[in-house]
């Protein structure tokens, strides 16, 4: 169900605002002359507008019908028949989204007469389906009311490795709503999630969803800088600040000037070092080593953990004052396992990655299959499952008996029962078992590559 954030009309873009003043304009024209119910009489000049517009725009009634789609709207996502609905087109519903238990944004907008804007999956024709960004606007006068749509796309980050934010399963789309509200702002964000969920895709998200996009994106690995050099990464030195320090260098945080510092793995910062980060977030500003002088920090912060930071600060292990700093605006992050509808599209994702092409297709038995595994390595395991799928299969598609998991190894969910670690992983006691036989036999010397659904197998 897609949220919406509401602003006031002085909030409207330049686009937008004549919009409104032509509309307003041709009403007057019309109400003087006693013309009041021609609904559509102010409607050429606003159709004309329209269609000179390079982003995507169609014009709607208040019982949700399309009026007018613009050309760059057509080019999209095709002209839809006249007369349909927009929960037609867009969602294949039958009724509006508000009938069916969802909140309906044109609803808001003209209820609230200020602009609405959602995030949802929009269908077109048979080119599938695209998160969009939409932007509604509401045009009144008397009794009668229209409502402009904008549609903007939304392109997924991607991290070093090429993968991007991808998803359709509603876990995913709230996560994306609120990814893009924050991001437009610089408050700092805790982007918290289980290892391999997705963190640093997300902090991608986040600097190029921002007006910071055109500026560095800089990544502090905080588990593996050593204590010892911790500041002069960070903050940088000066010529002959200690031994060995034969010239001057900037720091991590004047690197990314302008643009998004990423603290990845915070929670595994040393506690020596986490007040010299807390003054860096309290007073925004730092010393190179070695120098007096202060210096303007001019980044905005994102950071990252697969811990349980709360726990460690009740617990003393992690200073309260800067979990405090950090946690501004908590995004969670979900694990693979509570959101296997997106499976399809990251599986098509992450083999269209692949160096070598084209890629294996996925049998939908193999997607079956991958649907029912627990993925505690969540969307870094899935990628390395299907490397090694595409490695096994000797054809062009990709089976159930091509999957091959991680051997078993000592965790801590070693000391659950099968009944608790099932219900972690949110899967049966039987599937568990299964894919604890299967992970068993792969790593059995005498087995090879082959596992217990292969054909042939003993």
């Amino acid at each position: 169900m897609p949220t919406q954030e509401s602003a006031p009309h002085r909030h409207l873009g330049g686009a937008e605002l004549v919009l409104r003043a032509l509309f307003t304009l041709r009403w007057q024209k019309t109400t003087r002359h006693g013309h009041d119910n021609m609904p559509h009489t102010a409607l050429p000049s606003l159709i004309d507008y329209l269609d000179a517009l390079d982003q995507p725009h169609a014009l709607l009634s208040e019982d949700h019908r399309i009026l007018h789609v613009n050309p760059a709207y057509a080019r999209r996502f095709g002209r839809p028949m006249a007369g349909r609905t927009c929960y037609q087109v867009t969602h294949g519903h039958d009724r509006p989204c508000n009938e069916l238990g969802e909140t309906c944004p044109m609803q808001q907008a003209l209820r609230q007469g200020s602009m609405q804007r959602a995030i949802h999956r929009h269908r077109h024709g048979d080119h599938g389906e695209t998160t969009v960004e939409i932007s509604l606007y509401p045009l009144c006068h008397g009794q009668q009311r229209y409502v402009i749509e904008r549609l903007r796309d939304l392109p997924g980050a991607q991290d070093s490795s090429g993968q991007a934010m991808v998803g359709v399963s509603s876990t995913f789309l709230r996560l994306r709503e609120r990814l893009l509200k924050v991001a437009v702002t610089d408050i700092p964000v805790l982007l918290l999630g289980e290892t391999g969920s997705g963190k640093e895709v997300a902090a991608q998200a986040l600097h190029q969803h921002s007006a910071r996009h055109g500026a560095p994106f800089v990544t502090v690995d905080c588990a593996s800088i050593t204590d010892s050099l911790f500041e002069s990464e960070l903050f940088g030195h000066e010529k002959g600040a200690f031994t060995g320090a034969s010239d001057s260098r900037i720091g991590l945080v004047e690197s990314a000037r302008g643009g998004s510092l990423f603290l990845d793995e915070i929670g595994d910062l040393p506690a020596s070092q986490q007040a010299k980060l807390l003054r860096l977030l309290e007073t925004g500003t730092y010393r190179r080593v070695g120098s007096s002088g202060q210096r303007q920090a001019q980044v905005r912060i994102i950071a990252a953990t697969h811990r349980p930071l709360a726990e460690w600060v009740a617990a003393g292990r992690f200073r309260a004052d800067l979990y405090h700093r950090l946690n501004v605006f908590p995004l969670h992050l979900p694990p693979l396992r509570d959101r296997r509808e997106d499976l399809p599209l990251l599986v098509q994702h992450l083999l269209a990655q692949r160096p070598t092409q084209p890629a294996p297709r996925p049998s939908a038995a193999f997607l079956a299959e991958l649907a029912t595994l627990p993925f505690p390595g969540n969307v870094r395991e899935l990628r390395h499952l299907l490397e090694r799928a595409c490695l096994l299969a000797a054809g062009d598609v990709l089976e159930p008996w091509h999957i091959e998991l991680d051997a078993p190894t000592a965790t801590p969910t070693a000391a659950l029962s099968r009944k608790e670690e099932a219900a972690r992983l949110g899967i049966s006691e039987r599937t568990l078992y299964r894919h604890r036989q299967r992970a068993t036999l792969i790593a059995s010397p005498s087995d090879g590559c082959r596992t217990p659904s292969s054909p042939g197998s003993a």
